[in-house]
């Protein structure tokens, strides 16, 4: 696991790597900005132990809707790593010191402590966050719902949570409580239970039937092909994990899984082309390297891949010691002479290094991985293969997205308020595309603190506005958009608003002004189509 010290020294690197930014003339500072938030799983107060997962199901839900927003939460598997190194049992409740003892070992800045009831079908729950660095707690955030909208309980409370933090978060909580929709709470509960499972067979039984019941459901898809790996079941776990959309923010722990599944399958060019996948959008070298070692083992020249991952993390000794070998599968002995060294200094006993050096020394070339793999020849005493990666931190990969959009923001703020508006309106409206609401808000919200002119912003969150189905700010905003500069966008907010109010003759009149503008769009084409089926011409 990565630390955010680590993360720190190595993210310069990182920087020059990631394409959107690698014409930025300087890298501001990494800092987490005080957002590293850790939710402790929740009391069950309601004497019925059955119901005790619910507990374990706020920590799910906040940290998905507070990584949404901006903020970087702590894993349930990092919280179990400060567990256990504070030598604590995975389902002990901490006390306030015990509590800042773990936040402090995960590096937390803020820390969510709450409970619950329950009476009569109906759930009540409390919320205190303590700010670490100044030991203080807030006043509970307190809400209430049927127990059959757990998910609007939870919602709610991450939405306090968000604002007692940060006094100028700006998303509406009515963005929260639509963010999950689609998921039944029978799959939530055994999507929670299986992850909170303490055997395989139980954990792959809960999981499946939470897919079984929500066959689209990222998350339990992502715990259940890790589960299925971990049984080395790789080829069940690949074809799981693929089912993942690619928009989704687990696409790229997916994508490692099924790198690693294809792997070990000996399906090399699968392999390769799902860690390409993953460092295309974010290439930490573990990553990189992985990527390389797949196509080293297709008897292709991976020594740029190598490289970038040991330039990335140059303190790392596997990634010099792959270096070193696929240099001398060229025949470059003085490289692989300096990489194997460099190995050794970081790992003097590196028992593999020490005996690659000798190769080195005696002048022994290297075949290509793929011809060592399927030689029929007698098996010399050593012969080097690339080290590959068999675990993934999501902690890391997560820190290191949060690091980057820091970065990104800061470079953003250096820009003219209109440009800056036009870049944080794109991106929201990428966002939205792939049904990231939460997130597609944040960036319109900004890219409008920015701008407040921003006709692409209020058009954006117009739409928002829509589909968490707030009709009155969704024509508001749509309104406004069209007062600063017409756009398709905001015309068919105001189109379909009016079929729902089934206002036919205004929906009419907006979907002639957004074909005005652009005739060939297929959304208005669509809604021109879907009113003539109701009757109704265009004026």
């Amino acid at each position: 696991m990565l630390s955010l010290h680590t993360l720190r020294r190595i993210l310069p690197t990182l920087l020059l790597l990631c394409t959107p930014f690698a014409h930025s003339q300087s890298a501001p500072s990494a800092d987490t900005g005080g957002r590293v938030v850790l939710v402790l799983p929740f009391d069950n107060r309601s004497g019925q132990s059955n119901l005790g997962w619910i507990g374990d199901s706020f920590p799910d839900t906040l940290n998905q809707r507070l990584t949404s927003s901006g903020f970087l939460t702590i894993t349930r598997d990092d919280r179990q790593y400060a567990l256990d190194h504070l030598g604590l049992p995975i389902d002990f409740r901490p006390s306030r010191a015990t509590t800042i003892r773990i936040a402090q070992t995960l590096d937390a800045d803020f820390v969510i402590v709450g409970s619950y009831t329950i009476e009569n079908d109906h759930i009540a729950a409390q919320a205190q966050v303590l700010e670490v660095n100044k030991l203080k707690l807030s006043e509970a955030l307190v809400d209430s719902s049927p127990l059959a909208r757990l998910f609007d309980l939870e919602n709610a409370i991450a939405w306090k949570v968000a604002r007692q933090i940060d006094p100028h978060f700006n998303i509406a909580q009515q963005t929260f409580l639509s963010s999950s929709e689609g998921i039944r709470l029978s799959a939530f509960e055994n999507y929670i239970r299986g992850t909170d499972a303490t055997t395989a067979q139980e954990r792959i039984k809960r999981l499946q039937q939470a897919v079984q019941e929500n066959p689209n459901y990222p998350a339990a898809l992502l715990a259940l092909g890790k589960a299925q790996f971990a049984q080395r079941d790789y080829d069940q776990a690949a074809t799981t994990l693929a089912k993942i959309q690619r928009s989704d923010r687990r696409a790229l722990e997916a994508g490692f899984y099924i790198g690693l599944a294809r792997f070990n399958s000996g399906k090399y060019a699968e392999a390769e082309s799902a860690f390409a996948f993953v460092a295309s959008r974010l290439p930490l070298p573990e990553v990189v390297n992985n990527q390389a070692v797949a196509s080293s083992r297709q008897g292709h020249d991976a020594v740029p891949l190598f490289q970038r991952a040991s330039t990335a993390d140059p303190s790392d000794v596997d990634y010099h010691y792959n270096v070193a070998v696929a240099l001398l599968r060229r025949g470059d002995f003085a490289g692989a002479q300096r990489e194997v060294d460099q190995t050794l200094k970081l790992r003097p006993t590196d028992t593999e290094a020490t005996q690659l050096k000798a190769m080195i020394s005696a002048g022994r070339a290297l075949p290509a991985a793929a011809k060592v793999a399927s030689s029929t020849d007698t098996v010399p005493s050593f012969d080097p293969l690339e080290r590959i990666r068999r675990t993934y931190s999501e902690s890391s990969f997560r820190q290191a997205a949060f690091q980057l959009d820091q970065m990104r923001a800061a470079r953003m703020a250096t820009l003219p308020p209109a440009e800056q508006a036009a870049q944080y309106a794109q991106l929201g409206h990428d966002y939205l595309a792939q049904g990231l609401i939460p997130e597609a808000e944040h960036e319109f919200q900004t890219a409008i603190s920015a701008d407040s002119s921003s006709a692409a912003a209020h058009a954006g969150l117009a739409q928002v506005r829509e589909h968490s189905g707030d009709s009155a700010d969704a024509r508001a905003e749509a309104q406004t958009a069209i007062r600063l500069h017409p756009s398709t966008d905001a015309y068919l907010v105001l189109a379909r608003l009016d079929l729902q109010a089934n206002q036919l003759e205004s929906s009419a009149s907006d979907v002639k002004k957004a074909l005005q503008i652009d005739p060939k769009d297929s959304a208005a084409l669509g809604m021109k189509q879907a009113l003539q089926t109701r009757g109704q011409a265009l004026p």
